[in-house]
Protein backbone atom coordinates (compact mmCIF):
# COMPACT_ATOMS: atom_id res chain seq x y z
CA UNK A 1 0.00 0.00 0.00
CA UNK A 2 2.36 2.37 0.92
CA UNK A 3 4.30 2.23 -2.74
CA UNK A 4 1.04 4.51 -3.87
CA UNK A 5 2.47 6.67 -1.98
CA UNK A 6 6.13 7.07 -2.99
CA UNK A 7 5.60 8.62 -6.77
CA UNK A 8 3.69 11.22 -5.69
CA UNK A 9 6.14 12.16 -3.01
CA UNK A 10 9.00 11.62 -5.14
CA UNK A 11 7.35 13.97 -7.34
CA UNK A 12 7.29 16.96 -4.05
CA UNK A 13 11.08 15.92 -3.58
CA UNK A 14 11.46 17.45 -7.39
CA UNK A 15 10.14 20.47 -6.52
CA UNK A 16 11.54 21.38 -3.32
CA UNK A 17 15.04 19.78 -3.22
CA UNK A 18 17.52 20.94 -5.63
CA UNK A 19 20.43 18.59 -4.73
CA UNK A 20 20.18 15.73 -6.78
CA UNK A 21 21.90 13.49 -4.07
CA UNK A 22 20.15 14.67 -1.37
CA UNK A 23 16.70 14.16 -3.20
CA UNK A 24 17.92 10.83 -4.55
CA UNK A 25 19.05 9.30 0.00
CA UNK A 26 15.22 10.81 0.88
CA UNK A 27 13.84 8.58 -2.06
CA UNK A 28 15.80 6.11 -0.80
CA UNK A 29 14.29 6.16 2.84
CA UNK A 30 10.70 6.63 1.32
CA UNK A 31 11.17 3.45 -0.48
CA UNK A 32 12.73 1.45 2.12
CA UNK A 33 10.26 2.40 5.08
CA UNK A 34 7.52 -0.36 4.30
CA UNK A 35 10.58 -2.94 3.97
CA UNK A 36 12.29 -1.94 7.63
CA UNK A 37 8.80 -1.90 9.11
CA UNK A 38 8.15 -5.14 8.38
CA UNK A 39 11.36 -6.40 9.13
CA UNK A 40 10.52 -4.37 12.93
CA UNK A 41 7.59 -6.56 13.70
CA UNK A 42 9.08 -9.81 12.75
CA UNK A 43 11.60 -9.48 15.38
CA UNK A 44 9.58 -8.12 17.75
CA UNK A 45 7.20 -11.16 17.03
CA UNK A 46 10.42 -13.53 17.44
CA UNK A 47 11.15 -11.87 21.20
CA UNK A 48 7.48 -12.50 22.22
CA UNK A 49 8.08 -15.97 21.07
CA UNK A 50 11.58 -16.75 22.98
CA UNK A 51 9.27 -14.64 26.03
CA UNK A 52 6.59 -17.36 25.81
CA UNK A 53 8.79 -20.12 25.31
CA UNK A 54 10.33 -18.92 28.75
CA UNK A 55 7.38 -19.81 30.55
CA UNK A 56 6.23 -22.74 32.73
CA UNK A 57 4.64 -25.50 30.43
CA UNK A 58 1.29 -24.57 30.03
CA UNK A 59 2.33 -21.21 28.82
CA UNK A 60 5.10 -22.36 25.94
CA UNK A 61 3.15 -25.80 25.53
CA UNK A 62 0.01 -24.35 24.20
CA UNK A 63 1.78 -24.45 20.55
CA UNK A 64 3.00 -27.87 20.07
CA UNK A 65 -0.14 -29.43 21.77
CA UNK A 66 -2.18 -27.66 19.48
CA UNK A 67 -0.14 -28.62 16.41
CA UNK A 68 0.00 -32.27 17.68
CA UNK A 69 -3.87 -32.03 17.99
CA UNK A 70 -4.33 -30.95 13.86
CA UNK A 71 -2.04 -32.98 13.61
CA UNK A 72 -3.23 -36.14 14.92
CA UNK A 73 -7.04 -35.10 13.44
CA UNK A 74 -5.19 -34.86 9.83
CA UNK A 75 -3.40 -38.11 10.39
CA UNK A 76 -6.91 -39.99 11.23
CA UNK A 77 -8.93 -38.79 8.61
CA UNK A 78 -6.07 -39.17 5.73
CA UNK A 79 -4.50 -42.50 6.55
CA UNK A 80 -6.47 -44.53 9.27
CA UNK A 81 -9.93 -43.74 8.36
CA UNK A 82 -9.28 -44.77 4.75
CA UNK A 83 -7.14 -48.14 6.04
CA UNK A 84 -10.00 -49.36 8.62
CA UNK A 85 -12.50 -48.24 5.80
CA UNK A 86 -10.56 -50.99 3.26
CA UNK A 87 -11.45 -53.34 6.73
CA UNK A 88 -15.03 -52.24 7.05
CA UNK A 89 -14.43 -49.99 10.35
CA UNK A 90 -16.03 -46.78 9.80
CA UNK A 91 -14.10 -44.27 12.09
CA UNK A 92 -15.64 -41.00 12.34
CA UNK A 93 -13.85 -37.99 10.53
CA UNK A 94 -12.10 -34.56 12.65
CA UNK A 95 -13.86 -31.06 11.23
CA UNK A 96 -11.07 -29.95 9.11
CA UNK A 97 -12.82 -26.88 8.49
CA UNK A 98 -12.17 -25.96 12.02
CA UNK A 99 -8.19 -27.45 12.54
CA UNK A 100 -7.76 -26.03 8.98
CA UNK A 101 -7.27 -22.34 9.76
CA UNK A 102 -5.58 -22.83 13.26
CA UNK A 103 -3.09 -24.69 11.38
CA UNK A 104 -2.38 -22.07 8.79
CA UNK A 105 -2.40 -19.30 11.29
CA UNK A 106 0.03 -21.28 13.39
CA UNK A 107 2.26 -21.96 10.36
CA UNK A 108 2.01 -18.24 9.31
CA UNK A 109 1.06 -16.55 6.65
CA UNK A 110 4.88 -16.00 5.78
CA UNK A 111 4.49 -17.75 1.79
CA UNK A 112 1.48 -15.29 1.00
CA UNK A 113 4.01 -12.42 2.32
CA UNK A 114 6.54 -13.92 0.28
CA UNK A 115 4.61 -13.95 -2.93
CA UNK A 116 2.92 -10.81 -2.69
CA UNK A 117 6.34 -9.02 -2.46
CA UNK A 118 7.68 -11.34 -5.91
CA UNK A 119 4.59 -10.98 -7.41
CA UNK A 120 4.36 -6.94 -7.07
CA UNK A 121 7.77 -6.22 -7.14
Amino acid sequence: MIEKFIAPVTNLLDKFIPDADTKQKIAHEIATMSERHAQEIALAQIEVNKAEAKGNWFQSGWRPATAWTCTAGFFVNFLISPIAAGFGIEIPQADTSTMLPVLMGMLGLGTMRTYERVKNG
